[in-house]
C-alpha cells in the first residue's frame, strides 16, 4: 500500500469491497451490509469511521451517488484504482504469508 500502514478494519473493508458489490438506499443500510459481509456487525460506528478513512486515503469513492436523471441518491461502496491496487497488494501479501507459514517458498 505504498508504504502506508492500514488498520485491520480498513484491510477488511478493502477485501470486502474488492469481492462484493455493496449498494444500498442509504448509509446505514450500506454499513450494515458491509459489517454483515465482514462478519463484524457489532461496531456500526467503527465501520462509519473506517469508510471515512478509506475515502480520505483515496481507496474508495464517495459512496453517496446521484446518477444522471435519478430522483433519489443511493449509497454505493466502490474502490478507486488506488483502492484496487491496495486490495491486490493485501491479497498478494496474505498469499506470501500463507506460503511461508506452510514452509513453501
Amino acid at each position: 500500500m505504498n508504504g502506508t500502514d492500514t488498520s485491520p478494519r480498513l484491510e477488511t473493508l478493502l477485501a470486502v469491497v474488492f469481492h462484493h458489490r455493496i449498494m444500498a438506499p442509504d448509509a446505514e443500510t450500506g454499513i450494515a451490509q458491509l459489517a454483515a459481509i465482514a462478519n463484524q456487525d457489532n461496531a456500526v460506528e467503527a465501520w462509519h469511521k473506517v469508510v471515512s478513512e478509506a475515502i480520505a486515503a483515496g481507496y474508495v469513492y464517495d459512496p453517496v451517488r446521484l446518477n444522471p436523471g435519478a430522483l433519489q441518491c443511493h449509497w454505493h461502496l466502490e474502490l478507486t484504482p488506488q483502492g484496487v491496487e491496495a486490495a491486490r497488494h493485501l491479497r498478494s501479501s496474505e498469499a506470501t504469508m500463507a506460503r511461508s507459514s506452510c514452509g513453501k517458498p
